[in-house]
């Protein structure tokens, strides 16, 4: 348990998500080894999730997929339903919802839990963790891991560094015993990935007890050293960490707050080298963000556009923004601005990446009138007839003829979610 007195929080990460999402839709591929990845006839695409039995050949998350197949030639092969996985994932969240009324989401197959006032009703942490962990896998054939500790960074490390690695799937961290998480490599730590793991090792730090252990205050030296004298809050976020110290509470709905833009950003299957195919996506990609505006009653008074090269090795590109004539969430007249940005700042060279969003945004329900622009009520109510007829019939039930040509990218985006297929 907990220390006494504090908060009871667990993390609760489902394994391998989406490949045990797929394996509970197929029993036949329950003893195979089984990746969730991009594009299985042209064994193309990264390993987005990999079962267990694929990760004791070796399959990584991550990785090429057929670096995956020549580890495992056996290796079955699922495209991506990524709707499933959204509807699972609600699945799993109403059954966390059903012990407490705090759940946080923190990622499709992670939820934080303040369980403090339930155990009342089901005995210790471990015991409700148990309980909850049968039902997931009874109702959904998903296995969960339960963290628990004090607060939401010691769960988090509990689950990732123990409970993944117990028989039981279940761990506890307690605050007044951070021994044994002090002994780990520091790329152990949350938030220390693989370059910040190299500065610490480039500054004597190679586990997360020296780095706990450092003073504040010669932390904070060393690293405006390494980073820049703006560096003080970075070194005092990973001493935090590192010494397990965490007040956020779980808050349900947080990434429902209002936001501060509304943007999308998609990479293209080619190279797209006129200027006159980018700003075919230019425009579906405004529409999009435009139609996001609109259904979040918001508008927006700053317009970015963004374009980069394919070659990381000599990037090429440039993002941008200005500021509209006024707060819009109509499609043309973002658009205008959008192209405006396109035409000043772009180099020339082909681009494989492009991004839009707005931002100040304001609520849409009060807007200056125009005696200049008499047609801006004929084209919101315009769009407000396509945005109810895509929400009923879907993105590709109506789109502008543009997006019918070899350029266009609206109709094959309308059948995926996150850049896959639904």
């Amino acid at each position: 348990m907990p220390d006494k007195g504090e908060r009871v929080i667990m993390l609760a990460d489902c394994q391998s998500f989406y490949a045990s999402v797929e394996k509970a839709e197929h029993p036949e591929y329950a003893d195979k080894p089984l990746v969730v990845a991009g594009d299985p006839e042209r064994r193309s695409g990264i390993v987005l999730a990999a079962c267990p039995i694929a990760k004791a050949y070796g399959v990584t998350t991550a990785e090429r997929l057929g670096e995956a197949l020549a580890k495992c030639p056996s290796l079955v092969v699922v495209k991506p339903h990524m709707q499933n996985y959204i509807d699972v994932s609600m699945q799993i969240t109403n059954i966390y919802t059903s012990y407490t009324d705090l759940v946080e989401s923190y990622s499709i197959d992670e939820q934080f839990l303040d369980v403090t006032g339930s155990l009342h009703l089901y005995g210790t942490a471990e015991e409700l963790a148990r309980i909850i962990q049968r039902r997931i896998l009874s109702e959904t054939g998903v296995y969960a891991r339960f963290g628990i500790s004090g607060n939401k960074i010691l769960a988090k490390m509990a689950c990732d560094n123990y409970a993944k690695k117990s028989d039981l799937g279940i761990y506890t961290l307690p605050k007044s015993n951070l021994a044994g998480l002090w002994k780990l490599p520091v790329n152990n730590m949350f938030m220390a990935g693989s370059r910040m793991t190299r500065h610490f090792h480039a500054m004597g730090l190679s586990t997360i007890g020296q780095v706990a252990e450092t003073p504040l205050s010669k932390l904070k030296q060393m690293m405006r050293r390494k980073f820049g004298k703006n560096s003080d809050i970075q070194a005092e976020l990973y001493w935090r960490i590192a010494n397990g110290i965490d007040n956020s509470p779980v808050t349900p709905g947080t990434h429902g707050t209002d936001p501060q833009s509304v943007g999308h950003m998609m990479t293209l299957p080619r190279d797209y080298a006129t200027l006159a195919d980018i700003k075919v996506v230019l425009l579906e990609l405004t529409e999009l963000v435009c139609q996001r505006c609109r259904g979040l009653g918001y508008m927006g008074n700053v317009i970015s556009v963004a374009c980069m090269g394919a070659d990381f090795e000599r990037p090429s590109g440039f993002s941008r923004q200005m500021k509209m004539e006024e707060p819009t969430n109509i499609t043309n007249q973002a658009y205008r601005a959008a192209c405006k940005l396109l035409e000043r700042h772009w180099d020339g060279l082909p681009v494989r990446k492009v991004g839009v969003s707005v931002s100040q945004l304001s609520s849409d329900e009060e807007y200056q009138l125009s005696l200049f622009d008499l047609d801006k009520e004929k084209f919101k109510a315009l769009e407000r007839a396509t945005d109810m007829i895509k929400r009923k019939y879907g993105d590709a039930s109506i789109m502008r003829a543009v997006s019918k040509t070899s350029a266009g990218q609206a109709i094959d985006r309308s059948a995926k979610i996150g850049g896959h297929y639904k």
